[in-house]
């Protein structure tokens, strides 16, 4: 439970914070980064999530610190923050999942199709498919969809530096895939 002097300090640090004094924020965040880690902990029932959760939150939090316009109210607005954080990596990991289980349930060439070559166009379908599905997806959207990275990223609910690391890491893969396909 939260007594009145939790509410005065709470509202000297952030005070301290806004006003640039580095101490003021150290010492906020050392008070609030437990309870911030408890918070998203009960929201997402994973420490790892949680834990990504309070480091975007603390950005937004230590970015937003100016606005804040009653102190006193630092407590519930740190926890919003907080709370839809948590809600946005709970929603990109079930899309996520929705991904990986539509990439799973996309019909595969039968046994006898594997051995038959039509070419270079089953090659890299057979190299297509062996890429992890957020991979698979950030090619296809790009390359054979034909968005562009930032309309990719819009697509797949992720940054667009993230859209460009999986092109290169699948990029990567099937060229090393189709160039040992070669070699055999």
């Amino acid at each position: 439970m939260r007594r009145p002097a939790d509410y005065a300090l709470d509202a000297f640090l952030a005070a301290s914070a806004r006003s640039g004094d580095r101490d003021g924020m150290g010492h906020l965040a050392k008070r609030w980064y437990p309870l911030l880690m408890a918070h998203a902990w009960r929201l997402t029932g994973e420490a790892g999530l949680a834990e990504d959760a309070v480091q975007e939150a603390w950005v937004e939090i230590l970015r937003g610190l100016p606005g804040l316009r009653d102190d006193h109210a630092f407590a519930a607005w740190a926890y919003r923050i907080t709370t839809r954080r948590c809600a946005r990596l709970i929603k990109r990991r079930q899309g996520e999942r929705a991904l990986t289980r539509a990439v799973a349930a996309e019909p595969r060439e039968t046994a006898a199709e594997d051995h038959h070559d039509d070419g270079d166009g089953t090659r890299v379908q057979r190299a297509m498919t062996d890429l992890p599905p957020d991979q698979r997806a950030a090619v296809w959207l790009f390359h054979l969809q034909g968005l562009s990275v930032a309309e990719t990223a819009i697509a797949l609910d992720v940054p667009a530096g993230t859209v460009k690391t999986r092109l290169m890491h699948a990029r990567r893969k099937l060229r090393d895939s189709l160039e040992g396909g070669n070699n055999e």
